[in-house]
C-alpha cells in the first residue's frame, strides 16, 4: 500500500546484489506509475524509464529537449510505486561536469537506483538513429568522473552508454568502454549492436556488468533471454515496449470509436474496472480504513 515499502538505498543495493549473481535481469520501460506497479506483479527484476518515453509523452522528440528536473520528477513517481529498483535514462548528464554531478544527485533525492551516461554530443539522438555524433572518450571520461564525484550513496548503480558501435565501429566502442569503466562506470551500456558476436565481444573484454537494449524496430535483433544470458548480459531492457503496446491499443479503440460511435466493440480488450482495483490495491487502503470498504458493491466489472 501507499506504494515503496522499501528506502532508496536498499532498492539500490538489492540491484547491486542482483547484478553480481551472475544471472540476467529483466527490466522492462515503464511509462508511469500504474505501468510500474504492472511490471513488479508480473515479477520483473527492476523497472526502466527511457528518456525516449518521457518525451514521447510530452508529445516531444527524443532528442534531449527535456530537462534534468523533469526526468527526475517523473522518474521519482515511478521509482516510489514498487520495491523494485529503478534504472533512470540519464542522457549526456544535461551539460558540464557540475551539471552532470547535480543530476545524479537530483536522481537520488528521487529514490532512483541508477542511471546511465551516454558518449554523444548536445543535443543527443536516439541511439537507433542515423547522424549520431559523439564526444571525445576524455570527455566521457570527464563525465563519469563527474558522476562518481557527485555521487553521495556509493550503491547508486552509474552505467556507461556507448553509441560508439554505429559511429566508430566495434573496436573503438570497445576501447571507449575500458576507459569509461577505468573512470569509474559500475556497468557499460552497448547501444545498436548487429549480432550475438558483439556483444560477446563485449562480454570477452569487459569484468563489469553488460546491459543490453531490446527495443523495437531498431538496429539490434531481438534476442531472447535465454539468449543474452548464454552471451554473459547482466541487464535487458525492454524501453519503449509498454508504451508502443499502449498506443497501439488506444490507437485501434480510438479508431473503432470514430468507426462505429461506440467503444462497445473493443471492451473485451479493455482491464477491466476489477482488474484495475486489484492492481492499485484498493483492498489494501480499504482494510488500512474501513470508510473505504464496499468500493466494488455497484459494478464489479
Amino acid at each position: 500500500m501507499l506504494g515503496s515499502s522499501s528506502t532508496a538505498h536498499q532498492q539500490r543495493v538489492a540491484f547491486r546484489e542482483a547484478l553480481a549473481d551472475g544471472r540476467l535481469l529483466q527490466f522492462p520501460g515503464a511509462f508511469n506509475a500504474l505501468s510500474a506497479m504492472l511490471i513488479a506483479e508480473q515479477g520483473f527484476d527492476g523497472v526502466y524509464v527511457s528518456g525516449a518515453v518521457l518525451s514521447a509523452e510530452l508529445g516531444l522528440p527524443d532528442v534531449g529537449l527535456m530537462t534534468a528536473t523533469e526526468v527526475a520528477g517523473r522518474a521519482a513517481t515511478i521509482t516510489r510505486s514498487t520495491d523494485l529498483p529503478t534504472l533512470v535514462d540519464a542522457d549526456t548528464g544535461w551539460g558540464g561536469p557540475a551539471n552532470v554531478a547535480r543530476t545524479i544527485r537530483s536522481f537520488e533525492d528521487a529514490g532512483i537506483s541508477g542511471c546511465h551516461l551516454e558518449d554523444q554530443v548536445e543535443p543527443k539522438r536516439c541511439g537507433h538513429l542515423e547522424g549520431k555524433e559523439l564526444v571525445s572518450t576524455a570527455d566521457m571520461c570527464t563525465r563519469i568522473r563527474a558522476a562518481v564525484r557527485g555521487r553521495r550513496d556509493d550503491a547508486f548503480v552509474l552505467c556507461a552508454r556507448t553509441d560508439a558501435r554505429a559511429v566508430e565501429g566495434l573496436d573503438a566502442a570497445i576501447d571507449r568502454a575500458k576507459a569509461y569503466v577505468d573512470s569509474g562506470a559500475d556497468m557499460v551500456f552497448v547501444e545498436a549492436l548487429t549480432e550475438e558476436r558483439e556483444y560477446a565481444a563485449f562480454r570477452d573484454a569487459l569484468d563489469v556488468p553488460l546491459l543490453a537494449n531490446m527495443t523495437e524496430f531498431g538496429k539490434s535483433p531481438l534476442l531472447s533471454a535465454q539468449t543474452l544470458e548464454k552471451l554473459g548480459i547482466n541487464v535487458v531492457i525492454y524501453p519503449v515496449t509498454l508504451l508502443r503496446l499502449a498506443m497501439g491499443a488506444a490507437e485501434a479503440g480510438l479508431a473503432e470509436i470514430r468507426r462505429s460511435g461506440s467503444q462497445q466493440g473493443v471492451v473485451e480488450r479493455m482491464q477491466t474496472r476489477s482488474r484495475l482495483y486489484e492492481l492499485l490495491g484498493y483492498d489494501e487502503y480499504a482494510a488500512f480504513d474501513a470508510r473505504l470498504a464496499g468500493y466494488l458493491e455497484e459494478d464489479p466489472s
